[in-house]
């Protein structure tokens, strides 16, 4: 940390800055995942009316992954202007575009009133907040490492992560009273709005606390140093100096993402494919899994530093291995303890708390940023596009695919925690290239 020890405490500023992002980061997972619970409903408003179901189905989950597949134009070229002019100004336009798309969702006439006018809004105004999300994430965590001290680091990433299943988890009580309080009918008429508005006035109220947000000490002490004539080039040094960093971040954001789109979002879908539970009790096992993740996510953050990484997450991926086979295999026999298995399950996944902390290590400040957003939204884009629709399918003949797919990605994190485990040093947080 520029002009402070590494062993410092940790400053009110730090934990203003800590809060004002974990908060910011909530919203904006609870901002895209709109589109997941009103998928048909939105697709039946904006969308020329079906009588087939599953294409109908089909239609409102190609307006979700419309978001995955913008996110890594939006973190490269954001991420580049990050790593340009400051990470304060890009945190700042992040937040406005997702506000101000999100308010103009709430306000789109339907297709029933504009014909494919309004369709054609919806998925633009879609792509940009897409955009503004795939820099938001990486963004997020440079934010909080670089102003806490070196020994509040992984912590620091672990808490901005759980906020994100704190976005899911908030996500997943706001639908369930909606739904419950109104019929099909108001919902597809004006309810689906509803959480336009919500999420649009969430996404603002933080910026009540933006003067008390600084810069990036480390960006601060970088532009210090440069000559007035230095002409930043992100992309160019970055793909000149840190083709491994890009390979490791792909693959470490790939098991970020994984774990996210599997255990989080689709496991639910996925059991009911071929097991008969409870709808009441399976749905409180979920949010109980999300709540544990939650906790997980903290506790690795904290038990892991840049001296014992390879080591947590070797142990931590064997044991999310294991409870991922031990939740199916309870599954077929009985699932009779669903609450218990369900809440190991999302505390093992927790390991990806600690992932982010590496990741921010991986590249040089002055490029930081733009190798971050590449990374993650990549690794992103591929996982949440392909991953429903495959698992979907294999779950069809296979009730163990979402497992197998699991430990699969464990075995990933295996690999690379015997990798960093064996890593003579990591790069300085503060180093430029």
């Amino acid at each position: 940390m520029p002009s402070r020890s590494q062993y410092a405490l940790m400053s009110s500023k730090d934990r203003n800055a800590i809060l004002f992002v974990c908060f910011n980061s909530a919203v904006a997972f609870f901002d895209f995942l709109i589109y997941l619970y009103l998928a048909d409903i939105i697709a039946a408003t904006f969308l020329p009316a079906n009588a087939d179901a599953t294409v109908a189905t089909l239609q409102g989950l190609g307006l979700f992954a419309i978001g995955y597949l913008a996110r890594p134009f939006g973190g490269i070229i954001f991420g580049r202007f990050g790593d340009i002019k400051g990470r304060k100004p890009i945190l700042l336009i992040s937040i406005l575009v997702t506000a101000a798309s999100l308010l103009a969702m709430a306000c789109l006439p339907t297709h029933a009133q504009w014909g494919l006018v309004a369709p054609t809004l919806f998925i633009a105004l879609r792509l940009i907040q897409g955009m503004a999300f795939g820099v938001f994430v990486p963004l997020a965590w440079v934010f909080v490492s670089e102003h806490v001290p070196r020994q509040y680091l992984s912590v620091a990433c672990s808490y901005v992560t759980a906020s994100f299943y704190v976005g899911v988890l908030f996500s997943n009580a706001f639908f369930l009273w909606l739904t419950n309080s109104m019929t099909t009918e108001q919902l597809a008429d004006y309810g689906w709005r509803i959480p336009f508005f919500v999420a649009a006035l969430l996404s603002v109220l933080p910026l009540l606390g933006w003067r008390w947000i600084d810069e990036s000490p480390f960006f601060i002490a970088m532009k210090e140093s440069k000559p007035r004539d230095y002409v930043a080039k992100p992309f160019t040094l970055l793909f000149k100096h840190c083709k491994h960093s890009i390979f490791i971040g792909l693959v470490l954001t790939v098991i970020i993402a994984s774990i996210t789109t599997v255990i989080v979002l689709l496991l639910p879908d996925l059991i009911e494919l071929r097991f008969t539970l409870d709808n009441d009790l399976f749905g409180f096992s979920h949010s109980l899994g999300i709540v544990f993740m939650i906790f997980g996510c903290v506790f690795y953050g904290i038990i892991s530093n840049h001296q014992n990484f390879g080591k947590v997450l070797a142990i931590g991926s064997i044991l999310l291995i294991v409870q991922m086979l031990a939740f199916f295999y309870h599954l077929q026999t009985s699932g009779d303890y669903i609450l218990i298995m369900y809440a190991l399950l999302g505390f093992c996944a927790g390991i990806v708390g600690m992932i982010p902390a590496i990741l921010v290590q991986l590249f040089p400040t002055n490029v930081r940023l733009t190798g971050m957003a590449l990374c993650y939204n990549l690794s992103y884009g591929l996982v949440g596009v392909l991953v429903p629709f495959a698992l979907g399918y294999a779950t069809l003949y296979v009730s163990f695919s979402p497992a197998l797919y699991i430990v699969f990605i464990g075995f990933i994190g295996i690999i690379m925690g015997i990798y960093f485990y064996n890593l003579p040093e990591f790069r300085q947080i503060n180093e430029v290239i």
